[in-house]
């Protein structure tokens, strides 16, 4: 039965040894070898174990090389992204639809007997539900690049960088059971990926109590660090969060971040406090370029000083009639969205010495919730 919902699955039956599938194929055996590996399989010998499927696979990637379209370090790149990609995918889609759906096998059915129906309904509809998603994610992408060739910062490879990290998760996870670490990892990751979509990020990666993700302009970055907080925390059952930021330089390489600015974000995470938002000295002056925080040296850090209210209002007037001319401008009605507390500078380890600034939304306090 296994071999069956394999052949279902693949829609082909096993007929070919890694050999005679690279030689149907017009590749290499040692160009085969490299895209199987990239993808995530074990080596199989000269099993007969491939199928039609594996060689229309190989033709075409070699037929991209042969075209000039991609290198061969760039397929077998594209074969260990994908490979990368959907193995995660088809494991939670395994987890989620064929471990609950086939947990009360029918008496006398084995779980393969119970499973084989389920995915031949399954199938078609997932399949195509992929491909949609992805034509989407392409066309997003595809516009985010285009776009870069017309924005100063995005063609620096500048971006914004947040990291976010539940407090205390590896005490909580000696004291839950199983099934109910699952299901807070799983409402964390649910909840970030929501948050952060919604707000105009992108989710990098998830790893189980910590989350990673981009944004284009420090603004977009910063709201979703106050939302992430404000959202969790009203969460009983989430321990206390701690969200680091860094704008900088950073180098992506297939769906991942890397580089100085990452490495920063995620230490200002590690030292922020309980419910909190940290962020580096480069996203704080992105913020004011942005316009979003008051500027340097009019009392931006902590809001405005007294009489900038007035100064503004002043500024505002210029040209008005003088019966239109307002008498005061309300302090809350200014338009910068946050506000920054600068905090002790400290040494990080590999980066010198930090100034972290802490974050807040305009008229709220700049400290931390939960004790």
């Amino acid at each position: 039965m296994p071999l069956q919902l394999e052949q279902l699955i693949l829609d082909s039956g096993r007929q070919y040894t890694p050999f005679q599938a690279a030689r149907t194929a017009g590749v290499s055996m040692e160009l085969a070898s490299r895209f199987w590996r990239a993808m995530g399989f074990a080596d199989i010998g000269q099993s007969r174990a491939l199928t039609e499927a594996d060689v229309i696979a190989l033709r075409r990637l070699a037929g991209l090389v042969e075209a000039g379209l991609l290198s061969e370090t760039m397929a077998v790149q594209v074969a260990r992204s994908t490979g990368q990609t959907t193995a995660r995918l088809a494991e939670w889609q395994i987890d989620t639809f064929l471990e609950h759906l086939t947990s009360a096998s029918e008496p006398g059915l084995t779980r393969a007997e119970v499973a084989y129906p389920l995915v031949e309904l399954l199938l078609p509809e997932l399949e195509q539900f992929l491909v949609y998603v992805w034509r989407r994610q392409l066309a997003a992408v595809t516009g985010r690049v285009v776009q870069a060739a017309e924005d100063v910062d995005m063609q620096s490879g500048r971006l914004a960088v947040g990291f976010a990290d539940l407090v205390g998760f590896t005490r909580l996870s000696r004291r839950l059971e199983d099934d109910e670490l699952g299901e807070l990892v799983e409402n964390f990751e649910i909840t970030c990926a929501d948050l952060v979509a919604g707000r105009g990020g992108r989710l990098v990666k998830t790893l189980g109590d910590e989350i990673l993700y981009v944004a284009d302009e420090a603004a977009t970055a910063a709201d979703i660090g106050l939302a992430l907080v404000e959202t969790l925390s009203k969460d009983d059952s989430m321990p206390a969060l701690r969200v680091g930021m860094a704008f900088g330089a950073v180098t992506t390489r297939m769906g991942d971040v890397f580089g100085t600015t990452v490495n920063l974000a995620s230490r200002l995470t590690s030292i922020a406090p309980k419910d909190a938002v940290l962020v580096d000295g480069e996203l704080a002056a992105a913020l004011e370029r942005e316009s979003v925080v008051a500027p340097a040296g009019t009392g931006g850090s902590m809001g405005l000083v007294p009489g900038a209210a007035d100064a503004l209002s002043a500024s505002l007037a210029v040209g008005l009639d003088p019966a239109e001319r307002p008498a005061e401008v309300d302090d809350s009605a200014l338009p910068y969205r946050f506000q920054l507390q600068p905090m002790w500078r400290r040494p990080v380890r590999g980066l010198g010495l930090v100034e972290p600034w802490l974050l807040s939304r305009r008229n709220e306090p700049a400290e931390g919730g939960r004790g």
